[in-house]
This record gives structure tokens, C-alpha cells and sequence, in this order.
């Protein structure tokens, strides 16, 4: 009979798993609650262990197990949190093979079947060989409802001889009816002093020299997992063939220099277009991820926020001495409202890039944008600057058109229906007897009796296809433009003829005429927005925004119409109330 073959290398993150609870880094709490449960014999019937990836929640499991069914190396021994690891039970146990530990993954057993066949059916026969029979359910969050059902009752009083383990890294999604018969642990995120020692420690195991700026690079890209840590180390170490340096791990992860990206950063936050894209282009030359790059842009912006507000913030492990003074000085020269509005800018372009055709064009793109706002004043420093400048002098020219019509009135010589046609002026007749019109004494007035019968279409085509000839209350005189319609100048009779009770006189001349209402408004507009263009504040904020446009100017005077317009009418006071019981 051949022996096994030698399975050959095996991963760090398998080699150096730990065994017992005083291999296990960054759980101190969760390690001191177990101990002293089984030191009081208070060992619960069920465990919840969650966390993210990587911080040891099988491990803990499978520790937990030996604990349990540990003997020691007499055979005498009870329950402990220091399992010898050389009794039948422990070694079973660590090569997976023990009968009475049974673990499962819940991503391929999710069915109501599943855990009929692999727990209840079983779970009422007493363990084989060791003293407990254990379940060990990895993540447990991907069991069916059905399944979380089946396994309700048997959760709640299972038999003495069972005890069960279960590992998740999304306790959201499992059901509080199960949580609540469970002891749950909360596995947190590996402290990145913690993770650089451990780190070093095993690179000293395996005798392998790596730089500690590279065992920071790994540590901050492992984001508090130990695995994905060990497996970086263990990539790292390939890597580097000898002497794994920083620039080596960098390459290896994809990352530019976290110098350069600061220089980038600086070059955005001084509005250096050019600069900003040459240092881009240069990092993606060297193999940087645009990707990575927008990443690290974020994440100095997230530092930077943080340490201008708790400055020992900037005392972290990972961070190189030369990286954390110029973080210091950025901090405290950028505002807040700066930093803020540059981590918004970021999260929208990571949304680009990641949905572009070409990532290096959508981060050229984003860059662009940052760089185009950096030295933009914020809301609050624009509005502070408008109140400290004084306001101009008057408002904009009104845009009215007044009775300064010159000419004398044309008598009426036709009537109102009249067509547009032909060469000579034509009239509608006006009475010369009836209601006053002298309430109508400028063209404003007409527009104004035009407004008040709520005829849109006649008030547009009153202001774009009519100028004034002469004007007199019940009397018009105007010239039409070509786009005018043939019945414009009827209904504006019967129009003004049912608002005021008269017949009016209007005639249609060939030339003389003014500009229209519409033109007059462009004109004055024109005028007002040149007048405005002039202030030195509004020169400011051009300059600031160079395709910013005007899109309303509006006068203190139509300011205070409108205010007047919309406010409440006063209520007025009441007469005393009166007593039904007062004598008369």
C-alpha cells in the first residue's frame, strides 16, 4: 500500500491558522466572555459568530469545537479554552475528519431537506466518540426560510450532547427568531498595529525580508482581514523573490505611489489643470489603475477631513512620516466645505468611471472637473461677499410702453372689422359718446385690459406683432408685423369693446410705427443685464465662473409689487364681543 503523496506548498493563511484562542489576534473581548463561560461552566447551547471576511469566524468555530471535546494529552481532561491539540479529539478535529463534528456550508445546503437530513434526524443519537456532537453551519445567512423554520425548535432545547456553531458575515439577513436563541459575538476589524506585527511576525517565520512600507501597503489594502492579509503577504513574498519592497507591492496591487497621488491631490486642489493630467498620465503609464487612483484620492480626502478635526488621527501606522506632515499642512490650509464638496465630486466620478467605455478618459474627464472648481469660493463665501457689497444704485429700466406717443389722434375712417390688407390705413369706427375712457390713458392700459381678460393668445400677439402708431384713450393707431394674424386686429375690438363698454377706434397705418412691447422688453433687458455686467461683484463672480449666464434681473420695486401681491390681507379687529347677560 503506497503512503499519501505530499500535497506540497501549502498557503500562509492555512499554515499559520490559529489553533488555539492565544493564536487568535484582535478578539480580545470575544476570547475573555468564552474563557470565562467555560471556566463558570455556562457554555451556551448555540453560537452566532459574525464579522467580515477574513477576522476568524470558522477558525473560532473549529477552536470552539476542540475546546469542547477536548480530553487533554492524559485523557482525563474537561471542557477548556485551551485544547491540547495532540488528543485524538483536537487532531480529528484540526484535519477535519472527526465524527462527531460535523460542518456544513449553507451556500450548497440551503434546503428545508438539508438540514432535516444533515441535523434533525441526527441530532437526537449522542456523539460517537467525543462529548459533544457539534454543527458547524457556515454562513448561516444563505439557509432558505424554510429551513431556518426547521431548525427553530431543535435551536431552542436541543439535547445535552448538542451544541452549534454558526458563522455569517450578513447577520441582517438572519432571522431574529433565530438570533435570540443564540449567544452572538461580534468579530471586529483587525487594528492595523496589530496586523503589521502579525504580519512581520510570520515574513520573520518565513524568513522572508519585506520592507515595512510594504507590510503598510498590505495592511491598509486588507482592510482589517487577516486572510486577505496573509494571502497579500504570502503574494508579496512571490513577488519579490528576496527582498519584497514597497514599489514591488505597489505593481503587485495595482496602486501608484502614494507620494505621486498626493502631488496629484495638491495640483488639483491649486486648479493645475495640465499639471494634474501629465501626473495621471504619468501613473497610468506606470501601470496604475485609474480606478485606484480616484480611490486614493478619496481616501487622502477622507484623511484629510479627519485629521483636520482630530488631528491624532494622523498618527496611524500605515501612513509614512513624509505623507502624514504634508496631510497636516493640507488640512490645515483646506476648509472643510472644500474637502467636502471634493469626497462628493469623487464618489460621482468612481460612478463614471466604473460605468465609462475607457476608464482612463472618465478620470481625465473627473480630473478636469476637479481641478475646474478647486478654487471656486464656496456658497457660503459667495453669499457673505453679496452681503458685504453694497447694492447698485436704482433698478433696471422698466420696459413699459407709455403714452409718450407724439402725433395727434388719426380719426376713425373705418370699422373694427376691417381686414389687414391694403396699402392705406384702415380704422374701425369709434363712437363718439359713451363710458370714460380716460382711465385708459397710456398703451399700458390697453395691455393691462388685454392681461385682465386672461387671453394669452391675444396678449402674446399684442406685444410681438403690433407697434404703436399714436395712441389716445379709445383710439389706436398701429402697424402690424408680418407674422401678425389677419384677425388680430377684430378681436382686439371686441376685446376691448367688452372690458370697457366702448367701441374702440383702431386703424392699421403701413409704417411709423414704434418697436414692439416684446422688442422694448429685449431692448431694456439687454440694457439692464450691461448695467449689471458692470458691477464690480458681478465682474467677481464672472470671473469665478466664467459660464455663468444672467437668467432674471428683477428690480427692489417689482420685488416689493410682488411681496404686496402675495401677503395676507390684514384681518381687522373685531367689535367686542357681545353679552347675552348684560342688561340692555
Amino acid at each position: 500500500m503506497t503512503e499519501t503523496p505530499d500535497t506540497g506548498y501549502q498557503v500562509l493563511a492555512r499554515k499559520y491558522r490559529p489553533a488555539t484562542f492565544a493564536d487568535l489576534i484582535g478578539q480580545e473581548a470575544m476570547v475573555r466572555t468564552l474563557k470565562n463561560a467555560f471556566d463558570a461552566d455556562r457554555i451556551a447551547q448555540a453560537f452566532m459568530l459574525t464579522g467580515i471576511r477574513g477576522t476568524g469566524k470558522t477558525t473560532t468555530a473549529r477552536i470552539i469545537a476542540k475546546g469542547l471535546n477536548c480530553i487533554g494529552a492524559d485523557g482525563e481532561g474537561g471542557p477548556t479554552t485551551d485544547p491540547c491539540g495532540v488528543c485524538q479529539n483536537c487532531v480529528a478535529i484540526t484535519e477535519g475528519r472527526h465524527v462527531d463534528v460535523m460542518e456544513m456550508d449553507a451556500a450548497s445546503n440551503t434546503g428545508v431537506q438539508n438540514i432535516r437530513d444533515a441535523i434533525i434526524e441526527t441530532v437526537s443519537y449522542r456523539a460517537a466518540q467525543a462529548r459533544y456532537k457539534i454543527f458547524i453551519i457556515d454562513e448561516v445567512h444563505m439557509l432558505s426560510t424554510s429551513a431556518f423554520n426547521a431548525l427553530l425548535k431543535t435551536l431552542e432545547e436541543p439535547p445535552a450532547h448538542v451544541k452549534f456553531l454558526f458563522a455569517t458575515t450578513e447577520i441582517r439577513k438572519v432571522p431574529v427568531t433565530v438570533l435570540s436563541r443564540c449567544q452572538r459575538f461580534d468579530l471586529r476589524r483587525i487594528e492595523p498595529e496589530v496586523m503589521i506585527a502579525h504580519l512581520q511576525r510570520i515574513a520573520g517565520l518565513e524568513s522572508a525580508e519585506i520592507a515595512e512600507d510594504a507590510v503598510a501597503l498590505i495592511t491598509r489594502a486588507a482592510e482589517g482581514s487577516v486572510r486577505d492579509a496573509m494571502s497579500l503577504l504570502d503574494q508579496a513574498i512571490a513577488h519579490g523573490a528576496g527582498e519584497t519592497t514597497a514599489d514591488q507591492v505597489r505593481a503587485m496591487l495595482g496602486l501608484a505611489d502614494r507620494g505621486r497621488v498626493m502631488d496629484l491631490f495638491e495640483a488639483i486642489m491649486a486648479g493645475e489643470a495640465a499639471t494634474a493630467l501629465d501626473e495621471l498620465s504619468a501613473q497610468y503609464a506606470d501601470g496604475a489603475d485609474p480606478v485606484a487612483v480616484l480611490r486614493d484620492l478619496a481616501e487622502i480626502t477622507h484623511w484629510l477631513s479627519v485629521i483636520s478635526i482630530t488631528p491624532d488621527a494622523a498618527e496611524d501606522p500605515t501612513i509614512s512620516p513624509d505623507e502624514r506632515t504634508r496631510g497636516l499642512v493640507l488640512a490645515e490650509k483646506l476648509p472643510m466645505r472644500v474637502l467636502t464638496r471634493m469626497w462628493q465630486m469623487l464618489l460621482k466620478a468612481l460612478e463614471e468611471v466604473a460605468m465609462a467605455p475607457n476608464a482612463m478618459m472618465a478620470a481625465e474627464m473627473a480630473v478636469i472637473r476637479l481641478t475646474h472648481v478647486a478654487d471656486l469660493p464656496t456658497p457660503g463665501d459667495l453669499v457673505k461677499k453679496l452681503a458685504e457689497t453694497p447694492r447698485p444704485a436704482g433698478g433696471p429700466p422698466s420696459g413699459g410702453v407709455g403714452g409718450g406717443v407724439s402725433g395727434p389722434a388719426p380719426q376713425a375712417r373705418a370699422t373694427g372689422g376691417a381686414p389687414l390688407g391694403g396699402g392705406g390705413p384702415q380704422a374701425a369706427l369709434a363712437p363718439q359718446t359713451g363710458p370714460d375712457l380716460s382711465v385708459y390713458p397710456t398703451f399700458e392700459s390697453v395691455v393691462a385690459l388685454v392681461e385682465g381678460a386672461r387671453d394669452i393668445k391675444l396678449l402674446i400677439e399684442v406685444k410681438t406683432c403690433l407697434r404703436l402708431v399714436s395712441y389716445a384713450p379709445g383710439r389706436l393707431e398701429v402697424e402690424v408685423t408680418d407674422t401678425a394674424p389677419r384677425d388680430l386686429i377684430p378681436r382686439l375690438g371686441r376685446m376691448l369693446h367688452t372690458a370697457t363698454g366702448a367701441r374702440w377706434g383702431i386703424s392699421v397705418a403701413s409704417s411709423g410705427g414704434t418697436t414692439t412691447i416684446q422688442e422694448q422688453e429685449q431692448a431694456a433687458q439687454k440694457e439692464a443685464e450691461a448695467e449689471v455686467t458692470q458691477h464690480p461683484l458681478m465682474q467677481a463672480v464672472l470671473s469665478r465662473f466664467p459660464k455663468a449666464r444672467i437668467a432674471e434681473i428683477r428690480s427692489h420695486a417689482a420685488l416689493e409689487q410682488e411681496a404686496a401681491a402675495t401677503a395676507l390681507e390684514e384681518i381687522p379687529e373685531e367689535a367686542d364681543d357681545w353679552d347675552p347677560f348684560e342688561d340692555e
